[in-house]
C-alpha cells in the first residue's frame, strides 16, 4: 500500500542519527550471503534425505521418521548461484504475483480515503471521552494490521493520533502507540494476514487462514495488555506531565496539532466501500474454508475486490489501472524477497543438504521437551526477524526448514506457523530496521532510545504471551 500524504503535510520526517548507526545490510544484500553460505554448506554437510510419503487425512507430503539416509555429495558451485536465485524465483511465482496482486488491490481500497475518514470519525466520535479513546483507536487499526497487513503505511495516521492525544492532556508517545502497536497486534495475530500467515500456511501447505479461531484469542489477549499498558502511562503523563518520556518535544512541539475539522468526513462511498470489504472478507473466508482456494483463487478474488472498490468509490478504468500500479510497485520489495529466499531452498535441495540440516536439529531437540521444542522454535524466528524484518521472506526462509522439523518432533505444522508469525511480528516494533517503526518515529519526531525507554517493558510482556500461546498450541495439537 502507497503511504498516504497525510504526515507529509503535517510534519517533515526526520531521521534519528543512532539509527542511522544501527543499520544493517539491505534485506537482499543478507538473503543472497545466505544463498552464498547455503551454497558453502554442500560442501561441509554430508548429503542425504527422508523419504517422504503422502498423508492418508491432510494430503500433505510429510516426512517418514527415522528414514533418513546419505545420499551422493552435490555441491553448488559459485556459479550455478545466479541460476538457483532466478530458479527461486520461478519456483515461488505463484506467490510473488499473488502479492503483487494483493499490494496493488489494497492501494486501491487505500486511496478510497476510507481509512483516514473512519479514524476521522472515530477520532471526533471520542475526543471526549478520555481514555476509552485508546482501546478504540488500538482496536480500529489492528483490523488493518490483521487484514491488509497494514505496516509502515500506519505512519499516515500518526498525527491524528497524536493530535487526539495532546487533546485529551496526553502526549505525542500515547498517540503514536495508541496507532503504531495496533496495527502491529494485528500483524501479529494475522487473523486474515496475507503477507505472513497467509505465505506461510501456504508453504507449510495447510488451509489458508486456517486456526483462526486461535489467532483471535491471541489478538484480543495483546489488545488488552497493550491497552492496559498505554493507559498506565497516559494517566501518569496526564496526572503530571513532567513524568512524559518525551516531555521536552511536548514543550517544542505541544502545541502544533492536527485540525479535526479538515479530516475527511465519511461519504456513501466510504460506507460502500467498507461493505463491500467486509462482505469481500466473509466471502474469503468461506471460499478457503469450503471451496479450497488457493493462491490463483485468492489472487483473482483480491483482484474483482479491487476493481469493485475502485467502481464503488467512482473510479474510472484508468484511475483502478494507476492505483493498482502504484500498489504493485510499492510492494515489489516483499514480493522479490520471497523469491530471493526461495534460492536458498534451491541451492539446499539440489546439493542435497536440506534433509541434513533438518535431522540435526531433529537430533538436538528430539529428547528435550515438547514445549522447550516449541519454545525453540518461537526464539529462532524471534531472531531470525532481527536480519530479515520483511514477513514475507522470513517466511519463504525459515518454513521450508521448520516444516519438515515439526513433522520430526511431532509439532504441528499449524503450531510451527504460529511460532513464525509471533516470532515475526511481535519485535517488529523495537527494530531499528522496521519501516513501520522509524517511520512513525520520523513522524512524531520521538526519538528511538525514547522509544525504546517506554516499549521495552511492554516488548517483553508480548514475548511471554507469544510463548504462552506457542506451548499452548503444542499442547491442544493446534
Amino acid at each position: 500500500m502507497k503511504t498516504n500524504k497525510l504526515a507529509s503535510n503535517v510534519v517533515s520526517p526526520i531521521t534519528n542519527s543512532k539509527a542511522k548507526k544501527l543499520r544493517m545490510p539491505h534485506t537482499f544484500v543478507i538473503i543472497l550471503c545466505m544463498v552464498l553460505f547455503a551454497a558453502v554448506l554442500t560442501y561441509i554437510l554430508p548429503a542425504g534425505e527422508f523419504d517422504r510419503v503422502e498423508d492418508v487425512n491432510s494430503g500433505n507430503t510429510v516426512v517418514v521418521q527415522d528414514s533418513y539416509h546419505h545420499v551422493e555429495q552435490n555441491p553448488i558451485s559459485l556459479f550455478n548461484l545466479p541460476l538457483a536465485v532466478v530458479q527461486g524465483l520461478v519456483s515461488a511465482s505463484d506467490t510473488v504475483f499473488f502479492i503483487f496482486i494483493v499490494g496493488g488491490v489494497f492501494q486501491i481500497i487505500n486511496s478510497t480515503g476510507t481509512i483516514e475518514a473512519v479514524a476521522g470519525r472515530v477520532g471526533k466520535t471520542f475526543m471526549n471521552r478520555g481514555l476509552v479513546i485508546i482501546p478504540i483507536f488500538l482496536t480500529l487499526f489492528s483490523f488493518g494490521g490483521f487484514t491488509i497487513g497494514m505496516s509502515a503505511e500506519v505512519m499516515a495516521f500518526v498525527p491524528i493520533g497524536i493530535a487526539i492525544a495532546r487533546a485529551l492532556g496526553y502526549d505525542a508517545l500515547t498517540g503514536t502507540a495508541m496507532v503504531m502497536l495496533g496495527a502491529a497486534t494485528g500483524f501479529t495475530a494475522g487473523l486474515l494476514n496475507p503477507f505472513n500467515v497467509g505465505i506461510a500456511q501456504s508453504i507449510a501447505e495447510i488451509p489458508m487462514f486456517s486456526g483462526m479461531w486461535l489467532r483471535a484469542i491471541i489478538l484480543v489477549v495483546l489488545l488488552i495488555a497493550t491497552s492496559y499498558y498505554i493507559i498506565r502511562y497516559a494517566k501518569k503523563v496526564k496526572k503530571d506531565p513532567s513524568l512524559s518520556i518525551v516531555v521536552q518535544l511536548e514543550k517544542e512541539e505541544g502545541h502544533k496539532n492536527v485540525d479535526m475539522s479538515s479530516l475527511p468526513s465519511m461519504k456513501v462511498s466510504h460506507y460502500l466501500t467498507i461493505i463491500a470489504v467486509l462482505a469481500g472478507f466473509g466471502l474469503l473466508i468461506w471460499g478457503v474454508s469450503e471451496k479450497g482456494w488457493w493462491m490463483q483463487e485468492l489472487a483473482a478474488f483480491f483482484l474483482a475486490l479491487g476493481v469493485i472498490v475502485g467502481f464503488l468509490s467512482k473510479f474510472g478504468p484508468s484511475k483502478i489501472a494507476s492505483e493498482f500500479v502504484i500498489g504493485a510497485k510499492d510492494i515489489t520489495f516483499g514480493a522479490f524477497i520471497v523469491g530471493l529466499a526461495k534460492g536458498i531452498v534451491i541451492v539446499l535441495e539440489q546439493g542435497h543438504v536440506i534433509d541434513s540440516v533438518v535431522n540435526g536439529l531433529a537430533i538436538m531437540v528430539d529428547h528435550l521437551p515438547s514445549y522447550i521444542q516449541v519454545l525453540g522454535m518461537y526464539f529462532f524466528q524471534t531472531i531470525m526477524n532481527v536480519f530479515i524484518t520483511s514477513g514475507t521472506g522470513l517466511a519463504a526462509t525459515t518454513m521450508p526448514i521448520m516444516v519438515p522439523l515439526a513433522d520430526l518432533i511431532d509439532v504441528t505444522r499449524q503450531t510451527a506457523v504460529l511460532a513464525y508469525q509471533l516470532g515475526d511480528g511481535l519485535s517488529n516494533c523495537i527494530l531499528p530496521t522496521s519501516a513501520m517503526l522509524m517511520g512513525s518515529l520520523a513522524v512524531s519526531k520521538i526519538k528511538y532510545q525514547e522509544w525504546v525507554k517506554f516499549f521495552w517493558p511492554l516488548l517483553l510482556i508480548w514475548l511471554v504471551i507469544g510463548g504462552v500461546f506457542v506451548i499452548i498450541a503444542d499442547v491442544i495439537h493446534y
